[in-house]
């Protein structure tokens, strides 16, 4: 089963995530365990001077064999410290500034970068050299380099293609498509106060219409659109490719699900590619962190071949170093969008509770 990480409302920072999915795969089981991570479940064990200690979302997912192989060849132990979901995240390490809870961070994205840098939580530092294609995610005037790409991924309108081919209705293209009465009480989204594909959505909306973004969301609860809590409700429940009985046949999700709707190979889904929002996630070393030369080592490894060609089965993303091979289905059916829609992560910081606040006026009416 896949999962998607959900983003909560803090009572004073508004907080919006990006989400990504947990292969349930033996291989794929997220390294550590109680025994080694006591501070993660709040015990008091300090960690040892060789010990990598990894701050980040709810999400990570890397194989134990993989990780292994970075500790015999290191020296170091990784420790894993899952903090909620991407933007609690973002909020603890802002809470934690200069006296973190760990040596590296993995999972601030690009709707919240500014205000991690804004806060001072890294550390300057990115590898000596970076493969090719890392530096085209950078984040716009992180110029002390404190952040390192990882992997992307878009958030797209996903339609059911067997249910329109048996309705004998096309199946919508754009976002515009959803306003129209064809396609009336057939949308559900996760909110954009309560998950991250949800915020990356309203982003898209912003993106695509400006200033006429309101009017655009105004419409489109007019035509019956539903929202949900998360991604999980959405997309498993509501949809009707979900496995849940679902009635809607066009879910807000990934350009990556595609590949994981296929049989007899065939996928009975569909991206629309004009409508997705790209996201990028980030690494780096945490201002104040005991063991600098590990998180360096660490950050260095995220962007190594071998992990970057697991990112794809591991945590359902796309890797950032151009060339690296895709899983056979991901290659034919996770097909991604030219020119996704996006928004500058400093209007993003600037604009954040301003549009999240407006964007609950329309959605509440």
């Amino acid at each position: 089963m896949r999962m998607r990480a959900l983003a909560t409302v803090g009572t004073a920072v508004l907080l919006a995530t990006t989400g990504c999915s947990v292969s349930a795969k033996e291989d794929s089981t997220p390294a550590g365990t109680p025994s080694n991570q006591a501070s993660q479940s709040g015990g008091s064990t300090a960690p040892k001077i060789s010990d990598v200690v990894l701050v980040t979302h709810d999400s990570w997912n890397l194989p134990k064999k993989l990780v292994a192989q970075w500790e015999q060849q290191t020296g170091y132990h990784l420790v894993v410290r899952a903090s909620g979901d991407a933007g609690k995240l973002t909020n603890k390490l802002v809470l934690t500034q200069g006296n973190p809870d760990g040596d590296v961070s993995f999972g601030v994205d690009n709707t919240f970068a500014t205000r991690a840098l804004k806060a001072d939580v890294f550390a300057p530092y990115t590898p000596s050299t970076l493969p090719a294609g890392v530096s085209s995610y950078d984040v716009a005037g992180d110029d002390g380099q404190h952040l390192t790409p990882v992997d992307h991924s878009g958030v797209c309108v996903n339609v059911d293609t067997t249910w329109f081919a048996s309705h004998k209705i096309p199946a919508p293209q754009s976002l515009d498509d959803l306003l129209k009465p064809a396609y009336k009480n057939l949308f559900v989204t996760p909110g954009a106060t309560t998950s991250s594909p949800g915020m990356a959505f309203l982003l898209a909306t912003i993106a695509q219409y400006g200033d006429g973004w309101q009017d655009y969301w105004t419409k489109l609860m007019a035509n019956g659109a539903q929202i949900t809590d998360g991604w999980d409700q959405a997309y498993e429940v509501e949809f009707t490719q979900g496995g849940g009985n679902g009635k809607r046949p066009i879910v807000l999700s990934y350009d990556s699900d595609p590949a994981f709707t296929v049989k007899d190979g065939q996928t009975s889904t569909k991206a629309l590619l004009d409508t997705c929002f790209s996201e990028v996630e980030y690494a780096g070393v945490l201002n104040g962190a005991k063991n600098v030369p590990g998180a360096e080592a660490f950050v260095d490894w995220l962007l190594s071949p071998q992990v970057q060609a697991k990112l794809p089965d591991s945590m359902y993303v796309y890797p950032v170093v151009a060339g690296t091979a895709l899983p056979a289905e991901w290659a034919k059916f996770a097909i991604q969008s030219p020119k996704p829609l996006t928004v500058s992560p400093t209007e993003i910081d600037t604009h954040r509770e301003e549009w999240l606040q407006q964007w609950s006026d329309v959605t509440s009416r």
